[in-house]
């Protein structure tokens, strides 16, 4: 008896040691786990990526806000290689906006000339057909003319200027009033100043008259040839 009381007390002591044991490594093992995550979920990546994205962000934003700018005239790069490889010295600043006006003075024209006419007789049935036709005549006269007076007031300004340096002559390129480019050459012995009221006219030359811009002529030695001074005789002369 004495026996078996004290073989089942050792095993009610080795399952309490046990036990205690299993409790205490799992909570060494818990007290593990907390102080390994902090470690793991502090990744230095997430803090150095954002900083890779910031540099190669600022590595192209200097692009896109030149291309997003709105410029007078071609490209720095585009003019520096036509110059090089064509001869152009000379752009028109607004060369782009005029071709984009003329084709839009040249579009309304076209629909007043075909469609006024039937409008005006479609709408008012009870119309006499003689006020009818004069109101489709002002219609399209108004219309021809504003086109008209357009292509006059454009028709000096030089788009695109070639020369090269030690030629006696260059060539321009004008707008037809179909807004098409027609090139030209002239030559420098040709030009004359303009004796005309004509608002901006920079010189003549066989008969036509000729406008650049000075402030984007950057060669100086050119714009002084296309820009010709009056003779002082012939001012003294016109002074008396």
């Amino acid at each position: 008896m004495a026996r078996a009381a004290l073989s089942l007390l050792l095993r009610s002591k080795s399952k309490q040691m046990a036990s205690r044991a299993f409790y205490s490594g799992h909570n060494i093992s818990r007290c593990q786990t907390w102080q390994i995550n902090p470690s793991v979920r502090q990744n230095p990546r997430p803090s150095t990526l954002p900083a890779a994205l910031q540099q190669r962000w600022a590595s192209h934003a200097p692009g896109t806000q030149d291309d997003s700018k709105i410029s007078i005239g071609p490209q720095k790069g585009a003019a520096s290689e036509d110059e090089k490889h064509t001869g152009v010295v000379y752009y028109g600043p607004i060369s782009s906006t005029i071709k984009k006006v003329k084709l839009l003075s040249l579009s309304t024209c076209c629909l007043s000339v075909s469609l006024g006419p039937v409008i005006t007789f479609m709408t008012s049935p009870e119309m006499n057909v003689i006020l009818k036709g004069a109101v489709a005549s002002s219609v399209i006269f108004l219309s021809a003319s504003t086109t008209a007076a357009l292509h006059w007031f454009v028709s000096p300004y030089i788009h695109k200027l070639r020369w090269e340096p030690g030629s006696d002559s260059f060539e321009v390129e004008m707008m037809s009033w179909l807004a098409t480019y027609i090139p030209r050459t002239i030559k420098f012995a040709d030009i004359r100043p303009p004796e005309t009221n004509r608002p901006f006219v920079t010189f003549k030359a066989n008969g036509n008259f000729y406008f650049v811009d000075a402030e984007h002529c950057h060669n100086k030695a050119l714009l002084a040839k296309l820009t010709p001074q009056k003779p002082a005789h012939e001012s003294a002369l016109k002074n008396l």
